[in-house]
């Protein structure tokens, strides 16, 4: 259970012990805002946690946040986050709904599936003005990213000093014995169990987890930043970025996001990415897709492959035209950057089409890309469709 655990507060280690001795199931909870459609694996980190704890036959609380993703966690943030629209939010709820599923038991003895707009939207001012009498100006402006903002006389809108506290609410509302969450939500964590004493419930025990760093070995996993691996990408796709993850990451990888034992690895660095790509596209599609998907990425690289429908597919129908290749090659997550994309094409690492090309190019339209293999090395390919 320690695995893959930063920190545990208040008591360490030995609190979570022994509550876990515990001889009735205990309420974990793992809040959620659906600011995005798409979960990835950097969310896996957490969700896996939390199905240890169902393994262990304690209740698994799942918060999708579809109140506090109108006001915006402005955790790590330098401005205020884009408030989303009540639909958005709906919509986003949903697909992480269906994509956490891949890894938590679904059994409803095992798995409390709740939307804090249940308490919070019915929270009247009285209550609201409760809720923020239980903290002090001075001590939200310690959190970090308000500290700083603060600080760079950037503005902090009053909405935002309520996320913290509605976050925390929530943690009341279910009666949490323990909460999961980021390191980066430390504050949040800690102000749940405030709430939980000041309503007279025994506080939670608060579980920390690292944020898993992306695929380009440096910023943490993020669609924005391109980063990412999805946990609805293709098992080829999945397959093909993960095989490509930096040595230096592979055993954070494997004790984050699998129960393999990293003292059983192969010593050499290409044979755990293929056993990691694997691993994971196993997991996440079964064993037969990731089977397909080894096959399929044999053959690219080999340039064997003739069928199409085995390639990923990006759709052009979000690019903005004209477009630079270096762009396109980023948004199609062939490239965490334009930078690298630059460095790729200057390497004789892009093909179209099975061309090579080595210099930039500008896109006009999208007709003359429809049905394209754009191909970076070996590893990567996607097929561009309308």
């Amino acid at each position: 259970m320690n695995r893959g655990v930063v920190e545990v507060f208040p008591g360490g280690t030995a609190a979570l012990d022994e509550l876990l001795q515990t001889t009735r199931p205990l309420r974990v909870k793992l809040g959620v805002d659906p600011t995005l459609p798409d979960l990835h694996l950097g969310h896996m980190v957490a969700l896996n946690k939390l199905r240890q704890f169902q393994d262990l036959g304690h209740r698994a609380v799942l918060i999708i946040g579809d109140f506090t993703a109108l006001i915006g966690d402005p955790t790590g943030r330098s401005e205020a986050r884009p408030r989303l629209t009540p639909q958005e939010v709906a919509h986003n709820a949903q697909t992480y709904l269906d994509q956490a599923s891949k890894v938590l038991d679904s059994d409803p003895a095992r798995l409390e599936i709740r939307r804090n707009s249940e308490w919070l939207a019915s929270l009247d001012l009285s209550k609201i003005i409760d809720l923020l009498a239980t903290m002090t100006t001075q001590q939200m402006l310690a959190k970090e990213g308000f500290r700083e903002r603060y600080n760079q006389q950037q503005p902090i809108h009053l909405h935002e000093f309520l996320y913290p506290l509605m976050q925390g609410y929530d943690s009341v509302a279910i009666q949490a014995d323990i909460e999961l969450g980021g390191t980066d939500q430390k504050f949040n964590l800690a102000v749940g169990r405030d709430l939980q004493v000041h309503y007279q419930q025994p506080p939670q025990l608060c579980l920390l987890v690292p944020l898993l760093v992306g695929l380009d070995g440096v910023k943490k996993m993020s669609k924005s930043v391109g980063n990412y691996v999805g946990l609805t990408d293709s098992p080829l796709l999945m397959y093909q970025k993960l095989q490509s993850v930096p040595d230096n990451l592979l055993e954070t990888y494997f004790n984050l996001l699998t129960t393999v034992d990293v003292t059983t690895l192969p010593p050499d660095g290409r044979a755990r990415q293929k056993q990691l790509a694997f691993t994971l596209t196993a997991l996440l599609h079964g064993e037969e897709a990731a089977h397909q998907a080894q096959q399929d990425a044999l053959n690219l690289a080999l340039g064997k492959t003739t069928q199409l429908e085995q390639i990923p597919e990006f759709s052009l129908a979000a690019v903005n035209f004209p477009i630079r290749l270096t762009q396109l090659l980023k948004q199609a997550q062939l490239c965490p950057s334009t930078s690298e994309a630059q460095r790729q094409i200057q390497a004789g690492g892009i093909r179209l089409a099975g061309e090579k090309q080595d210099q930039e190019l500008t896109f006009t339209e999208a007709s003359g890309l429809v049905g394209t293999v754009v191909q970076v090395g070996k590893k990567k390919s996607v097929r561009l469709v309308p």
